[in-house]
């Protein structure tokens, strides 16, 4: 399959309908994603990325109905992770001698993926590479959201090749972003920042304000994984600098695993209590055992506030929570307050320990959290809700 992108520019990447994890197991995929590599073809022809390797044979195969690989004059690098350069070896295995192009970090990388000392061209900001009438021109990225990351620009067409800026998981055989679902779309947009980039937050922030002082004429961003961005591709820039300031909604969400439904029914009334204060605010509620982390991560980046409980167990929490706080730790969010509750038999340390990783992880903890013994009570019952309610004002 390939399609035109634009003039000489066709997209050559490969649509995986059945991904449903990436990273190993670490992030879901609900619905797919695509591997997109780019062939230029001017006086000179160059080649912007490849695929993951499972795709590799299938990749070089169809690559070789669109042109004599022979005619290939470059290979652009952008990023060395293996769902973008796993083709590389079986590809190089054709071309040996084209030279590769990327930033310094990305052949240390691409070294110690494959093992391999190709011919590489290292590149850094301001660089270009003639393909003609047209040039590209390069931008180093680096931690977004690899050290080796850097964006690829082609004059005269206009067109920034962001790699995993500006992406998704979303398969789609449209493949245009004035082509797809819209809510769909952005859905996975803030899901992929808010599980990648967050940590990234102020160098998306000055990277994108270095593009934009560059003053580029910009008609379409391609993107590695996902859609193509070529109706008012400026929309999903300026929701990036959005995104990259401490984003937060009206939304207070709160997180949870319960052994006998203790746990559940303080997260109940304490949600009941926050919508008794404040009937504007958002509040969603999720048991950690039973729901996809990703989607969560997504819901704490939208939310202002979070509430974390757990039951006790062995002196410490429940493992999906556990899990989850060592999660949002490395995530580094920013502007969020939280709070902890939990429900114990005899010793009682989960709200202690909640607290205190919500404190190290960089959120503004606003009391001391609330405990109850066994099942709640009715007085039980009236203290979440109560709790509930003064986290709201604590919150506003």
């Amino acid at each position: 399959m390939s399609f035109i992108v634009k003039n000489n520019i066709k997209w050559v990447g490969k649509i995986d309908w059945e991904l449903r994890k990436f990273h190993g197991d670490e992030y879901s995929t609900h619905r797919g994603s695509s591997y997109n590599s780019y062939l230029i073809e001017e006086e000179k022809t160059a080649l912007i990325d490849t695929v993951w390797g499972p795709f590799a044979r299938e990749y070089v195969e169809n690559l070789q109905q669109q042109i004599d690989l022979e005619k290939i004059d470059y290979v652009i690098v952008n990023h060395g992770e293996n769902d973008h350069s796993g083709a590389l070896p079986l590809l190089m295995e054709q071309i040996p001698e084209v030279p590769i192009y990327c930033t310094k970090n990305g052949v240390k990388i691409l070294k110690g993926l494959y093992h391999k000392d190709w011919n590489f061209q290292i590149v850094k900001t301001g660089d270009t590479l003639s393909l003609g009438k047209k040039e590209l021109t390069f931008v180093e990225a680096p931690m977004l959201h690899w050290p080796d990351s850097m964006f690829t620009y082609l004059s005269g067409d206009n067109v920034l090749f962001s790699n995993d800026a500006f992406g998704q998981h979303y398969a789609s055989e449209f493949m245009f972003n004035d082509r797809v679902d819209q809510d769909e779309l952005y859905s996975e947009c803030i899901k992929y920042y808010a599980n990648i980039l967050t940590p990234f937050s102020p160098l998306v922030t000055r990277k994108i304000k270095e593009v934009l002082g560059f003053k580029l004429p910009l008609e379409i961003i391609c993107t590695s994984h996902g859609i193509i961005w070529r109706d008012d591709p400026a929309q999903i820039v300026e929701k990036y600098l959005e995104w990259a300031q401490d984003y937060q909604e009206n939304q207070i969400t709160i997180l949870y695993d319960t052994m006998w439904d203790s746990t559940r029914l303080m997260a109940e009334q304490i949600s009941a209590g926050i919508r008794a204060r404040d009937d504007q605010v958002r509040v969603k509620l999720f048991n950690l055992a039973k729901s996809d982390k990703n989607d969560v991560i997504t819901e704490i980046f939208r939310s202002k506030a979070i509430l974390v409980g757990s039951s006790t167990i062995n002196n410490t929490i429940l493992v999906s929570v556990a899990a989850l706080l060592e999660e949002i730790r490395g995530l580094k969010f920013k502007n969020k307050k939280a709070g902890a509750f939990g429900s114990y038999g005899w010793s009682g340390e989960a709200v202690k320990i909640i607290t205190a990783r919500l404190g190290e992880s960089g959120f503004d903890v606003v009391n001391e959290g609330l405990r109850i013994t066994w099942a709640p009570d009715d007085n039980s019952r009236q203290l979440c809700h109560q709790y509930g309610e003064n986290f709201a004002d604590d919150v506003q």
